[in-house]
């Protein structure tokens, strides 16, 4: 995602009336600042949506801002997880061990979840490096990726396996609540959005209120990569799958968007014009670029960022090539572009 300056004036724990509240909890050095992690009151006690990074100050700021909405960490009854990433699914088995609460997952970022734990060791480096070498990244940037392993050690979190399943377009067992799964895949293959349908609590003309996780943010355009998978060669296509669901979140028209970063808002159907938008203006750019054949590295090297490529770090190199690559995945899909003959790395040519 395109980075943004975490607000420090801006209030830890927020009443977004109708019980619902918002509790900001930081995200250790990185320039998002924060997951905005959202608490539900329902019937059988409170369900958080999201839970932060599994990092002691976010500990302490998720149990603080629990406290401050009257609650804590042992009373909480469930867990409903937007995706998998560990911003938002980090502290999860945590609360699990300090409350009993249940963890809900879409299934697709379950598979993920469990996979990651499972994994023998050097998988998951093994499987970076040889993509970023199909890719074209020189060996400079892959090399630490081999010596690392080389060690044999799987690097990382093991993040806690989720006990319930959300089904797109079902209600989730929430008492007193009408809280709608809907299927939002495109930042991870399971993220999901939930509509939480009710009468806005201030009169707001809107069809109720949207948890929005990572999927619709309203100043930053979510990291949309390719969907990491050792054991799954097919061609996936997460940019289509994300503008889809992108289209589908507009015509759900909420009164009021409550994502995991920046602030709640209003106006869902005119951000997603501007996402749409802002995609086709991509699209539009790569294609003039692919007048001669590059590699997804080449091609990020040229794309436009928030900063120039010799300043951007490297594990963000990585991430911004993966993004480079699903925009090549989307203009083939759409028969604008193709790989070139030849064998690796791979090189995208406009046809």
């Amino acid at each position: 995602m395109t980075p943004a300056t975490d607000d420090a004036s801006a209030p830890r724990v927020r009443d977004h009336g109708g019980g619902v509240h918002s509790l900001r909890v930081p995200i250790p050095d990185n320039p998002l600042g924060h997951t905005l992690v959202h608490l539900l009151d329902t019937g059988r006690g409170p369900v958080l949506v999201d839970t932060g990074w599994d990092d002691p100050t976010a500990w302490d700021a998720l149990s603080a801002g629990l406290a401050a909405c009257g609650t804590s960490v042992a009373e909480i009854h469930g867990i409903v997880i937007t995706h998998h990433h560990p911003d938002h699914h980090g502290l999860s088995g945590r609360v699990r061990e300090a409350s009993g609460a249940w963890i809900a997952m879409h299934p697709a970022d379950a598979t993920v979840v469990r996979r990651t734990r499972e994994a023998e060791p050097r998988l998951w480096l093994d499987y970076l490096a040889g993509k970023l070498e199909r890719a074209g990244a020189p060996e400079a940037h892959i090399a630490p990726l081999r010596a690392a392993g080389g060690t044999g050690q799987l690097p990382g979190l093991r993040p806690a396996v989720p006990d319930r399943e959300i089904v797109p377009g079902e209600l989730l067992d929430l008492a007193g609540r009408r809280l709608r799964a809907v299927w939002t895949p495109g930042h991870t293959p399971g993220h999901t959005c939930l509509h939480l349908e009710e009468t806005h609590p201030a009169g707001s003309p809107g069809n109720g209120r949207l948890f929005s996780g990572d999927h619709l943010l309203p100043g930053i355009t979510p990291h949309i990569g390719l969907y990491e998978d050792p054991d799954d060669t097919t061609m996936t296509d997460p940019l289509g799958d994300y503008l889809d669901s992108l289209e589908r979140v507009g015509r759900l028209a909420p009164a009021e968007v409550l994502p995991a970063h920046q602030h709640a808002f209003t106006g869902a159907a005119e951000r997603v014009r501007e996402l749409l938008a802002h995609h086709e203006q991509r699209l539009a750019g790569l294609l003039a670029l692919l007048a001669e054949p590059l590699t997804p590295w080449q091609v990020a090297e040229r794309m436009e960022w928030n900063r120039p490529w010799e300043q951007i770090p490297y594990g963000s190199r990585t991430i911004a090539v993966s993004e480079a690559e699903s925009h090549l995945r989307r203009l083939v899909k759409l028969g604008r572009a193709e790989v070139t003959p030849g064998g690796e790395p791979a090189r995208y040519v406009a046809v």
